[in-house]
């Protein structure tokens, strides 16, 4: 889920950006080398799906359907939790949606190439100034999440777009956000979400009464024909939370569920695990030691914006995506979890 910064932590923001001091220029050249090796070496395939297994064994599914599939009553895993980690009790809303989706995989000529190449681009900061667009539409699959803008970024975050992969809420407002090529991906997290997708599918209003239980503004209409939405598959989310970080199972109360929920941009690095062969990372990472630093590379929230935000363990995520990148199972292009490419005391 994205980072919902509420309340005091809109008000703490950032007056300017960093100037491209000559560190900044240098840090930005290697970054634009560093992606480049990657592009132009040999792909590997199920490279990252290999290195998942071998971390962390039974823990990682190597057979799991990224997207919800029709089959639904053969999944008895897709039914134990509710959402976000499964869909307990949604069992008719779940078929009443795939009944209206004909697809549930990578379009044909993504899923017929015999090695793939994804990058996650996440939200940070250390996006801006990077000048990375133009190698990072190079990629198989461009991942990109919630509502992260393209339109007046695109030198440095690129304008391919494959997949966007978000939320109700996380959902860009502006219909020039959806890339008409690409893939709608959604991750549903509560009943009136199911409500939503539905709406967005079918092309119709939703009710303003639906409305009332989001906790910020919905997109009204996303410019997709029913091909390109998909539901992502809640297992991954219960995988990369109790499983992979270890989180604590989801306690049922009487006024829902106690859980501990990753970030989508943790969730669509696993995600990103089981649909391609080699996976990398770009706009990554949460200095909270530089509070002054842009959180975002497309508004002026800074990192100090971080510190009020109590739904995700950001400390965990950040050890989990640097084991991968240590182990070799991801590259971090922008070097804001791990860098490789950093020259030391820079």
């Amino acid at each position: 889920m994205a980072l919902r910064l509420v309340g005091q932590q809109q008000t703490v923001s950032c007056l300017g950006r960093c100037m491209l001091t000559g560190t900044v220029r240098h840090q930005s050249l290697r970054a634009q080398q560093y992606a480049s090796a990657v592009l132009q070496g040999q792909c590997r395939p199920s490279h990252a799906k290999k290195e998942m297994g071998r971390l962390f064994a039974e823990k990682y599914s190597m057979d799991i359907s990224p997207f919800v599939r029709k089959n639904i009553n053969e999944d008895k895993a897709l039914f134990k939790y509710e959402p976000p980690f499964g869909f307990h009790k949604f069992f008719d809303e779940l078929q009443n949606l795939l009944e209206l989706l004909p697809e549930h995989d990578l379009p044909e000529d993504l899923k017929s190439k015999h090695c793939k190449r994804c990058v996650v681009i996440g939200s940070g900061g250390i996006l801006h100034g990077s000048e990375l667009g133009h190698l990072l539409n190079q990629f198989d699959i461009v991942i990109r999440l919630n509502d992260a803008p393209v339109q007046g970024y695109t030198d440095h975050v690129g304008n391919k777009t494959t997949i966007r992969m978000t939320y109700p809420e996380g959902a860009p407002l502006s219909e020039h956000e959806y890339h008409p090529a690409s893939l709608f991906v959604a991750v549903l997290f509560k009943s009136v979400d199911f409500s939503w997708l539905q709406a967005m599918v079918k092309n119709e209003t939703l009710p303003l009464w639906v409305r009332l239980f989001f906790w910020k503004e919905v997109a009204e209409k996303i410019p997709f024909t029913s091909k390109q939405f998909r539901i992502l598959n809640p297992v991954i989310i219960k995988e990369t939370a109790l499983d992979i970080l270890q989180f604590p199972e989801p306690r049922s109360k009487f006024w829902g569920w106690d859980k501990n929920v990753p970030t989508i941009g943790v969730t669509a690095v696993v995600l990103a695990t089981h649909l391609c062969d080699e996976v990398s990372l770009a706009g990554f990472g949460y200095d909270l030691d530089q509070p002054s630093t842009p959180l975002h590379y497309y508004n002026n929230l800074c990192m100090a914006a971080m510190n009020g935000q109590t739904m995700h363990n950001v400390t965990s995520e950040t050890k989990f995506l640097q084991k991968l990148i240590k182990e070799k199972v991801v590259k971090d292009l922008t070097g804001g979890i791990h860098c490789e490419f950093c020259v030391k005391g820079s």
